[in-house]
């Protein structure tokens, strides 16, 4: 480890001591922790554990840490976007190897487990509502792994020009250049196991335009789904949309911890269907997750 300083500018730490944005402190998470988005599933995942040692909560991030099974986990919501994930990876990260004390990296390395525990929508037919993804590979359309360095070395170039040459976009269309990442294999293997498709996730920067949904706003490429539905790179192919997937990956694969997403699909983008009460049937993949992590 290095012996960087980080200055308050950088570091930004609360009055209690806790870190800027989760309003946690290092002893308040542990080395496992599933991530939601939406801070009302805290509880739904939270209400399976033995015992609960704090919650937290500030803004759209609510932690809870306990036990389940013996095993010490902490529950946090992420809220919505890349942008988020960016903050609560960060944070985590600090949480776990920065002595805030001394403001310097701790040292010793400390490795979190980290499961996205989401919805999306499905992009293909052998992938219907009710389906539970486990991303192998996640494409960022978010844009945030090109401002760390190293981010060549975490992706995979080939992935991404195939797919660059199959969308054409020649350069009238000014989006961010999608990046590809694999989530934690061993993790994938413990999580996904046989009852879950091994798919690609799209990561998107927006709910509407950047999924492809029109409402009043033109898209600036009306023909993205079809081409995204149709591209192929040897045996993959894209099977679902979220939202913060690639953000997870990429920013934990730089940072040495383990990471992966799993998602049960409410909305077949193919099919033109969505589920808006999958709210009553998600506590099975919470219930899988909770056993494997």
């Amino acid at each position: 480890m290095g012996n960087l300083h980080f200055p308050e500018s950088e570091l930004i730490l609360n009055a209690d001591g806790s870190i800027f944005h989760l309003h946690l402190r290092p002893e308040q998470i542990a080395d496992k922790i599933i991530l939601v988005g939406d801070p009302g599933r805290v509880n739904l995942v939270a209400q399976h554990f033995e015992t609960r040692e704090c919650e937290v909560e500030s803004r759209e991030f609510r932690t809870i840490t306990g036990t389940y099974k013996g095993k010490r986990l902490s529950v946090i919501s992420t809220g919505i976007g890349c942008d988020n994930i960016d903050i609560v990876i960060n944070e985590l990260d600090a949480l776990a190897n920065i002595d805030f004390h001394t403001r310097t990296e701790s040292q010793q390395f400390r490795q979190l487990e980290l499961v996205r525990l989401g919805t999306c929508g499905g992009l293909q037919p052998h992938c219907p509502e009710g389906t539970f993804i486990a991303s192998r590979k996640s494409l960022g359309f978010d844009g945030l792994l090109n401002f760390y360095d190293g981010r060549n070395e975490v992706c995979d170039l080939e992935f991404e020009k195939s797919f660059l040459e199959a969308m054409d976009w020649k350069g009238t269309q000014c989006i961010a250049h999608p990046y590809c990442i694999d989530n934690n294999l061993e993790l994938l293997e413990r999580i996904a196991q046989d009852d879950m498709v091994r798919g690609v996730t799209i990561a998107c920067g927006g709910f509407y335009g950047p999924q492809g949904r029109r409402l009043r706003l033109p898209l600036a490429d009306p023909q993205a789904n079809e081409k995204i539905m149709a591209f192929r790179h040897g045996e993959l192919s894209i099977t679902n949309f979220e939202m913060e997937s690639s953000a997870l990956a990429g920013l934990s694969a730089l940072m040495g911890h383990k990471a992966m997403t799993c998602c049960m699909v409410v909305a077949n983008r193919v099919a033109g269907k969505a589920n808006p009460n999958y709210k009553n049937s998600i506590d099975t993949l919470i219930q899988l997750v909770l056993e494997r992590i």
